[in-house]
């Protein structure tokens, strides 16, 4: 039977060529995708699509109005985000914009 310290030796090594074939199958893996990606000329959007910015999204959504005024400033707020402190712990409705 194999002591502690024979098996911890065992698995050190096993860690060490665990780490050597992962490295070895994951170059063979990029290689690979290289090699479909020159050989069908596709490009980073084909691949992972185009990205989710927020500056197209908001471009299409346009601004918002606003729902609320404050009849002593008039500021305006739209009902969205962070409340304004001149409506905080108030009745919203005697603000709304008819």
């Amino acid at each position: 039977m194999a002591t502690l310290k024979e098996l911890m030796a065992q698995q050190v090594a096993l860690a060490k060529q665990i780490d050597e074939v992962r490295q070895v199958e994951h170059a063979d893996a990029i290689a690979k995708v290289i090699a479909l990606i020159a050989e069908n000329g596709l490009t980073k959007s084909d691949i992972f699509g185009t990205t989710r910015g927020t500056k197209k999204i908001r471009a299409k959504i346009g601004k918002v109005a606003a729902k609320y005024r404050d009849p002593v400033s008039g500021k305006t707020w739209t009902g969205r985000g962070k409340v304004p402190l001149w409506i905080v712990n108030q009745d919203r409705t005697k603000f709304l914009i008819a």
